[in-house]
Parts: structure tokens; C-alpha cells; sequence
């Protein structure tokens, strides 16, 4: 499901959150990132159609700071296991 970290040209940011199950719906993503609740490696982005690559760091800012690593990408949207495997969560309750 999720190809590998080393996947050139990224993807946009709206789709890697929706299939990193951040949001329920595409749109929905795109809103987060569009109201400025979302932050790429410390810049606030407003165009869901920025590219993010292996290794960014995105800043939630939705119901507390939450803070994770993209690790890979995924042509389509999966199980919430299979989602799990597209970022490393680096703060927030789940963070180990």
C-alpha cells in the first residue's frame, strides 16, 4: 500500500492528509489547510495543493498541537492500519 519514502515529486497535501486519515473527507483537508491550521517543516502553508516529500514535518494545529514525520505516500485510501504507515507521529498522544 504505501510506496516507499524515497517516492519523487511528493504529493499534495491535501491528498497525503486525507489518505493519512487526518481528516474523513478530501475537501475537509483542503479546509484545514486553507484556514491555516496546518504547517510544513515550521511554514504555514494555505494551498492544499503544496507538494509535501519523505522526511517534511507537518504541525496540526486542530484540537492541540500534533506533530508528525511523512514517511511515504499511497496511491489510494486505505485502512486506518495501512495509514499508519505514511507518517511517525512526533508529538500528541500518540507520539511513543
Amino acid at each position: 500500500m504505501a510506496e516507499a519514502a524515497g517516492s519523487a515529486g511528493g504529493q499534495r497535501l491535501d491528498l497525503w492528509l486525507w489518505h493519512a486519515r487526518v481528516a474523513r473527507t478530501r475537501s475537509a483537508c483542503a479546509a484545514l489547510v486553507a484556514g491555516g491550521k496546518v504547517r510544513v517543516n515550521g511554514l504555514r502553508v494555505e494551498k492544499p495543493a503544496r507538494p509535501v516529500r519523505a522526511g517534511d514535518v507537518v504541525t496540526l494545529s486542530v484540537g492541540g498541537a500534533r506533530v508528525i514525520k511523512v514517511l511515504g505516500f499511497a496511491e489510494r485510501r486505505g485502512s486506518p492500519a495501512d495509514a499508519r504507515l505514511l507518517y511517525e507521529e512526533l508529538s500528541g498522544p500518540e507520539a511513543t
